[in-house]
């Protein structure tokens, strides 16, 4: 007797839409294969820990719940063709829907510069497949797998007394996981910069380009500002000054990215994104990303949008990285459930986009 699908699965079917049959097959070999069975990390559990670390919920992501839609296109240099098949490479002002976000669970959180920040795109070719990426500014993730994502939600759980996580739970997590800490202390003393428009940002994880003769090539990618890189001073009474700089920015100019391909060499340990790769790796300037429009996610283009990593057109393939499974689950279960749920407004309102709006004009 064949099983009806849940309702989770109903949802994450109709999310995945046409065009993204290689993901639904890879997720549904996931599931099958126990990856996130009870007797390890599973999506309730993930969603649970998100829970008891303060995520707000309530129609929100789970993480990285502060957010704001941008819209903008790519324009191929043609220079990582011969690496990828995918028409993103070949093509020329390619539409883009994305979005800005702080990774904190709590969409009215105050602004602040140390604060990880996110930059999720979903390229859409004309006549192919979509692309589907979403990067934070650290440079590398300090996380292996999911037992390690698992342990470190774990060890943000908010202590009723204070509001906050405790010290001794976040200094024990590092304590019993030796193997992140050369990850952590990179992230510790990265540059942090003045906001989001010049800002770099990474994909972590590792893929694998597929040229049209079959040649696979390992790569992390990265997207590098060509607006002038600012210190970010933190000095600031404005509960969205982040927010606030993005959108009077994108109102004054169209702001740019390179994004810039890293080809691993024989050194660089691929399936791990906590292991740091060589300075002098190999790079390739893929292309320009240009944003030039920014709208509110109480309406916006990226609102429903789920910028799962495995969602990748022929030309990209996932390496066996074990978080990015971890990632595709996690961003589905959450999907799930807050399209269930009334949504508050978001506290990036349109009323605040427009009236940069209404002093431009």
């Amino acid at each position: 007797m064949v099983q009806k699908p849940t309702r989770p699965a109903m949802l994450a079917l109709r999310w995945l839409g046409v065009g993204a049959g290689p993901t639904a097959l890879a997720l549904a070999f996931l599931w099958a294969g126990g990856c996130f069975s009870p007797a390890r990390v599973t999506q309730n559990r993930l969603m649970g820990e998100l829970h008891n670390a303060g995520s707000y919920g309530h129609g929100f992501r789970r993480a990285h719940a502060k957010g704001v839609c941008v819209s903008g296109w790519f324009d191929a240099s043609g220079d990582a063709a011969h690496l990828s098949q995918a028409a993103v490479f070949h093509e020329q002002h390619v539409p883009v829907i994305g979005r800005f976000a702080l990774a904190v669970g709590q969409p009215y959180m105050p602004d602040s510069g140390t604060t990880v920040r996110s930059m999720a795109l979903r390229f859409m070719p004309p006549d192919a497949q979509e692309w589907r990426t979403g990067m934070n500014d650290p440079p590398v993730l300090p996380l292996r797998d999911a037992r390690d994502v698992s342990d470190f939600f774990a060890s943000q759980q908010i202590d009723p007394a204070t509001g906050k996580p405790s010290p001794a739970r976040t200094k024990a997590f590092g304590l019993t996981h030796p193997w992140l800490k050369s990850a952590a202390e990179k992230n510790a003393h990265r540059f942090i910069s003045s906001g989001f428009a010049d800002d770099t940002f990474h994909s972590l994880d590792s893929f694998v380009l597929v040229a049209a003769d079959g040649t696979k090539t390992a790569v992390r990618w990265t997207m590098i500002p060509m607006q002038p890189v600012k210190p970010g001073d933190g000095k600031t009474g404005d509960h969205d000054y982040l927010f606030r700089t993005l959108i009077g920015d994108i109102h004054e100019r169209p702001l740019q990215w390179h994004l810039v391909m890293t080809v691993a060499d024989a050194h660089d340990v691929i399936n791990d994104p906590s292991q740091i790769w060589a300075l002098n790796d190999q790079t390739i300037d893929a292309g320009t990303l240009t944003l030039n429009s920014i709208e509110s996610e109480d309406g916006g283009p990226c609102t429903g949008i789920t910028f799962d990593p495995l969602v990748l057109p022929p030309g990209i393939q996932p390496s066996d990285d074990p978080i990015l499974q971890v990632r595709s689950a996690a961003y589905m279960r959450s999907f799930s459930l807050r399209s269930g749920e009334k949504r508050s407004p978001s506290a990036v309102t349109p009323n605040l986009i427009q009236t940069y709006e209404s002093k431009k004009s």
